[in-house]
């Protein structure tokens, strides 16, 4: 029996009790393939995440939801990145991590991290605005124009909203999810999204666990996914944005999007650390 360590941190948070709740096991080249998909299962959080040793850059990441691997996630990303400076001493406000979708910058200002996404892609979604309203549990006439695919690192479909109020109405069809929302890889991923007043935007995340619909309450690839969807439709640049994502979960989460002159996508986040401990396998 081996006991393996791991760190629960809350990822976009406002508070020790909101944001994306994250799992970060210390060690990951001790564990299998499947023990890291069974004990993301196990910890049944939207996203747990496996330090290991890397070549490329500080440490190398492996993310998993309860049902698959993710090639690159927002939250894990981040929150990972604040057990690594952990790990070593308390040091390292500047960390490259080696993920699937590539290595991915991280910096500190404290326990706020911001990280730099892949460079954006884009594609056309097959969907009508017709089925992507059904799809969402709404009106056409709630739809803006420009849905798409980004990827980022995690390719999503991105549906932006006219109002903040259509965005509470949202009320996802499982099987129509399926049906229009899933990428090339088969996961299911949704953002959808609204401005608010001034920088502020409102968004929500859904994806399917096993063919249930789950809703994640702080996504940083999708925030960074819309700083794609800014790029690809000619928005004016720089620009920042303040996203609010969590209220129908019951975690308030708080994600800086900021897309530069050049294109660059970065996003921010703060991490607060709230406990540790280990299983035994």
């Amino acid at each position: 029996m081996a006991r393996h360590a791991f760190h629960l941190v809350n990822v976009f948070a406002t508070s020790p009790l909101s944001g994306n709740a994250l799992c970060v096991f210390e060690d990951g080249a001790a564990l299998t393939d499947e023990q890291m998909q069974a004990l993301a299962r196990q910890f049944n959080l939207s996203e747990t995440s496996f330090l290991l040793p890397s070549t490329v850059a500080t440490a190398r990441v492996r993310i998993f939801t309860p049902g698959f691997e993710m090639p690159f996630a927002g939250h894990p990303t981040l929150g990972s990145a604040h057990v690594v400076r952990l790990l070593r001493g308390g040091t390292g406000d500047a960390l490259t991590l080696e993920t699937k979708a590539g290595v991915i910058p991280v910096e500190a200002s404290g326990d706020v991290w911001t990280l730099q996404a892949k460079a954006p892609r884009v594609r056309a979604t097959e969907a009508t605005p017709a089925e992507i309203a059904a799809m969402l549990g709404l009106r056409e006439a709630d739809l803006d124009s420009s849905a798409m695919w980004v990827d980022t690192g995690s390719e999503q479909l991105v549906v932006p909203l006219l109002s903040t109020e259509a965005i509470d109405r949202c009320h996802p069809d499982p099987v129509l999810l399926a049906k229009h929302g899933s990428n090339a890889r088969r996961d299911t991923l949704v953002l959808v999204w609204a401005p608010g007043a001034g920088d502020a935007v409102v968004s929500r995340f859904f994806f399917l666990n096993h063919d249930a619909l789950v809703e994640d309450p702080g996504t940083g690839s999708a925030c960074a996914n819309l700083g794609g969807w800014f790029v690809a439709t000619g928005a004016a640049l720089p620009l920042t944005r303040t996203i609010a994502q969590g209220a129908h979960t019951g975690r308030s989460c708080r994600l800086g999007l900021r897309v530069d002159a050049e294109k660059r996508v970065y996003v921010t986040g703060a991490v607060m650390a709230i406990g540790s401990g280990h299983v035994t396998l």
